[in-house]
């Protein structure tokens, strides 16, 4: 009724059989469960970093507080300066505005503004600039709560700490001088004998992004007046 096997060879080979798939089942088992662990911890450290960069976004930006113009020349309607005072959002850490870039579209073309600390003639001192008139197209500096050009390593937003940022409305692409142009620090943008210069003035608009070194952005409508009544006010854009 019963069938004994008595064959001890075959035992052996039923059971080393066994073993064999056993321990297959195991190092696939560990393999998968390597797997499983470094795809988990890669997902994590990248949904770390994104969900870093989205609170960057949002939290590293660059607020305007006001913009104006300085006027230069009424008659002609001109500005000599364009003014944008600037702070760092709620919650934000320290933004540097040595590294910060402004996407420009005005009326001579668009252009990305870099920081300068350098006017556009030969002196290479932050020291030397004097004005709005002295910096360079595709270009912006940026003044301390006392009206002082200030370096690199000192434009620097805090939650204490406000800047202006300040561009030349002669060059591009507010007005239509280019950098071989720009030589000294006097206001004579469509003054200089033989030239032709425009500045950015009367009626004229731009529109402007800020984008911080987060890549958070800000963006600016700088609108001017119809009339400029007195040479050096200040108007609002």
């Amino acid at each position: 009724m019963f069938e004994f096997i008595t064959n001890n060879e075959d035992r052996g080979q039923v059971g080393i059989g066994t073993l064999i798939v056993f321990i297959a089942m195991v190092l696939v088992a560990a393999i998968a469960a390597g797997v499983l662990i470094n795809t988990a911890g890669f997902l994590q450290s990248q949904a770390e970093a994104t969900g870093q960069e989205s609170t960057d976004l949002v939290s590293e930006r660059i607020d305007v507080t006001s913009e104006v113009g300085i006027v230069g020349n009424n008659s002609s309607g001109e500005l000599k300066a364009i003014k944008i005072t600037v702070s760092g959002a709620a919650g934000a850490d320290q933004i540097d505005l040595s590294e910060s870039t402004i996407q420009a579209v005005g009326p001579n073309g668009q252009a990305n503004l870099v920081f300068t600390d350098e006017p556009a003639n030969d002196s290479t001192s932050v020291d030397d600039i004097e004005n709005a008139s002295q910096l360079n197209a595709s270009t912006f500096a940026v003044q301390d709560s006392d009206g002082n050009f200030v370096g690199s390593g000192n434009a620097v937003l805090d939650s204490d700490t406000d800047y202006t940022i300040v561009m030349n409305p002669a060059t591009e692409p507010f007005g239509n001088m280019t950098a071989s142009d720009v030589v000294d620090g006097d206001f004579v943008y469509a003054h200089k004998a033989g030239n032709d210069y425009v500045a950015f003035g009367e009626s004229d608009t731009s529109s402007l992004d800020i984008v911080s070194p987060s890549s958070a952005t800000t963006s600016v409508e700088l609108n001017a007046p119809d009339l400029f009544t007195t040479d050096g006010e200040a108007v609002r854009l």
